[in-house]
C-alpha cells in the first residue's frame, strides 16, 4: 500500500521548488550583493551563472523526489542538509557573523535554514521504507 507524503513533506517539497526557482533567477538579478552563496562566498559573474542554476537543478530534483516519494530524495536530503550547515558556518566566518540586520533576524534565518533542510532529511529518513 502506497502512503501519502503528508502535510510537512508537501510543504517542504513546495519550499524546495520555490528555492530552486530562486536559484535559477540568481544570474538574472543584477543588483550588487545579490548572488548565489557557495561555500560561504557570495558569487558574481560566471561562477554565479553556473552555480545558481546548478543548485536550482539539484533543488528541483529534490522537490520532485519529495513530492513523488522517491528513494533518490533521501541522499539529496542528506547532502543538502549538510551543505546548508557548512555553507552557513563558512558564510558567518567569512562575513564576520553578518546574516541579517539584527541578531534576532540572524537567529531566525539560521533556525529556518537549518530547520527546513535538516527537517526534510529527518522526515524522509524516518519514512525511508515508504520511498519507492
Amino acid at each position: 500500500m502506497e502512503r501519502k507524503r503528508g502535510v510537512l513533506l508537501t510543504i517542504f517539497a513546495v519550499l524546495f521548488a520555490l528555492l530552486a526557482i530562486s536559484n535559477f533567477m540568481k544570474p538574472l538579478q543584477m543588483q550588487p550583493g545579490v548572488g548565489f552563496v557557495f561555500l560561504g562566498k557570495r558569487l558574481s559573474g560566471l561562477p554565479n551563472l553556473i552555480m545558481g542554476p546548478l543548485f536550482g537543478i539539484l533543488l528541483a530534483a529534490y522537490a520532485y523526489g519529495i513530492w513523488t516519494m522517491r528513494r533518490f530524495a533521501l541522499p539529496l536530503g542528506y547532502f543538502y542538509a549538510a551543505y546548508v550547515i557548512v555553507n552557513l558556518v563558512l558564510y558567518l566566518t567569512l562575513n564576520h557573523g553578518e546574516l541579517g540586520t539584527t541578531p534576532l533576524s540572524m537567529v531566525g534565518y539560521l533556525v529556518v535554514a537549518i530547520g527546513v533542510s535538516s527537517g526534510a532529511a529527518i522526515i524522509l529518513h524516518r519514512r525511508r521504507a515508504e520511498l519507492r
